[in-house]
């Protein structure tokens, strides 16, 4: 084998601890960023809260002019060297070690998992500000059931048909085995017959929330009729209808269940109005919800014609190098302690510096987003238009993986609402001008229609591709019903109301 040196160019991206930092803090959630400047502050002793009331960072704000769809010429930094905020450096030695601008865009792919990092362990105690979490409890269905059962005199082998029964129940209140099944589950251990276990199914299914217990939507429904006071208006044509022209209901075939039941229109909108006040998932009442807080990271408002864009000073606290403990540094001096100074001084710099550079990209982003969308916030929806990541990052000269970090859970407080600022990315489609339709503004288009559809006749989706083409958006019929869907609206056939 023989042995020969060989000379190479080529170009390698060296992932340097502080560019590491950089890029974690960048994707983090607000929420997620609080609890790592906590950390910082916990285990760095260089770095501190700066209380002092002062104006802030006043490159956290962008002003956007609304009147104009050409290029934004108007968007300036109102800088302020004097200003202090969460991102200011205020030790003035060693300066020269930092780079202007720090660099934060790259392939992640390559580099972090494609999550957030995960945040710091919780510590034993509750959070000052948790009181939420620390006194609330959601109580379950399952729980509220079996609070029931101990105040209902039972027999000892009822009581555990019961508790059978009430495991078998789902969070909706609906009954996941059939009382057979039930009833071979326990005939091992309780010398009982069918009959008794479905007595005792008959005395859960009085319990609250009504309409527990019950096998499927038929019976869900009926159990509620049933406990409805005898002079209830309309209970028996509202019984005859669920008892026995379900699947007519379901379709919306009015006519056929007049033509059956022998009801007027009138009769027949009594009864179904009945039958609207009941609940198909009654368990529902005690399904635990999960609370999510969100904070905005962006605030737009509009002043004087011209959107403005500020960062919201509240999601993290004002951060400075504590001076005190920077004046004890030494610099010739190579003690543990001293070294052990000028390294959290070090770190606490690009701590600073990385969220400063977090900041900077996040504001950069958010207004080109901004300009890109002005007519979203002065008509709406409907004037969403067509945006890709590819078209920010080209605007800020950042790779689409970076852009994809910044607005993952990232929220921009608007006039219009708080929304995440992916949810101002969409696909497009054609139009019949050569021109392009956000498909965000499509289905507020699909939903304005439905909103105003005559409910006799509700619109077919091959309908609503009609009346777009009339507009000059041209979209598949499936392209519709896809839409739809994600809208969570029903087919025509079960939109269909008798007015």
């Amino acid at each position: 084998m023989k042995q020969s040196l060989q000379l190479k160019l080529g170009q390698q991206l060296t992932m340097t601890p502080q560019l590491q930092q950089a890029i974690r803090l960048l994707q983090l959630s607000t929420m997620d960023l609080q609890q790592e400047i906590q950390q910082a502050l916990d285990n760095n002793p260089m770095l501190e809260v700066n209380e002092e009331d002062g104006p802030a960072q006043a490159s956290d704000s962008e002003p956007v002019n609304s009147q104009s769809d050409g290029p934004m010429e108007s968007v300036q930094h109102s800088t302020d060297p004097e200003s202090e905020t969460s991102t200011t450096l205020e030790a003035s030695a060693s300066s020269e070690l930092l780079p202007d601008d720090l660099p934060v865009d790259t392939q992640w792919e390559d580099l972090l998992p494609s999550s957030s990092a995960p945040a710091p362990p919780p510590n034993d105690g509750y959070a000052d500000g948790d009181f939420e979490s620390r006194n609330t409890h959601s109580e379950s269905l399952h729980e509220q059931l079996l609070w029931q059962l101990n105040l209902t005199r039972l027999s000892d082998s009822d009581r555990l048909i019961a508790l059978a029964i009430i495991d078998s129940t789902d969070r909706n209140g609906r009954l996941q085995a059939t009382p057979v099944e039930i009833h071979e589950s326990i005939e091992l251990e309780l010398d009982v017959e069918l009959d008794e276990v479905v007595a005792v199914l008959h005395r859960l299914q009085q319990f609250e929330p009504t309409g527990v217990c019950t096998r499927d939507l038929q019976e869900c429904l009926l159990v509620q009729l049933q406990q409805l006071p005898p002079g209830t208006p309309h209970l028996e044509q509202a019984r005859l209808i669920l008892n026995r022209h379900l699947p007519q209901l379901s379709s919306g075939d009015f006519s056929q269940i007049m033509r059956r039941t022998r009801l007027d229109e009138e009769q027949l909108k009594d009864a179904l109005a009945l039958i609207q006040t009941l609940d198909p998932n009654p368990g529902e009442t005690f399904a635990p919800e999960d609370v999510e807080y969100v904070v905005p990271d962006v605030f737009v408002s509009k002043k004087e014609g011209r959107w403005l864009v500020e960062l919201n000073p509240d999601i993290a606290p004002k951060l400075r190098i504590n001076n005190d403990y920077a004046s004890l540094i030494k610099r010739a001096d190579s003690s543990a302690d001293n070294t052990f100074l000028k390294d959290n001084l070090q770190e606490a710099r690009w701590f600073l510096k990385s969220l400063q550079s977090r900041n900077e990209t996040l504001l950069k982003v958010a207004t080109r987003i901004v300009e890109r969308q002005r007519n979203f916030l002065e008509y709406g929806e409907e004037a969403m238009k067509p945006l890709v990541l590819a078209d920010i990052a080209e605007l800020v000269e950042m790779h689409e993986s970076t852009i994809s970090r910044v607005t993952t859970q990232k929220y921009m407080h608007t006039p219009r609402g708080i929304f995440e600022l992916k949810y101002f990315f969409s696909s497009h489609v054609s139009t019949a001008a050569g021109g392009e339709c956000s498909s965000t503004a499509i289905r507020a288009l699909i939903k304005k229609l439905v909103a105003a559809e005559n409910p006799r006749k509700p619109l077919s989706d091959n309908k609503i591709t009609q009346l777009l083409e009339a507009q000059g958006i041209n979209v598949a019929r499936r392209t519709i019903a896809k839409y739809r869907e994600t809208l969570m609206i029903p087919p025509s056939n079960e939109r269909k109301r008798l007015g």
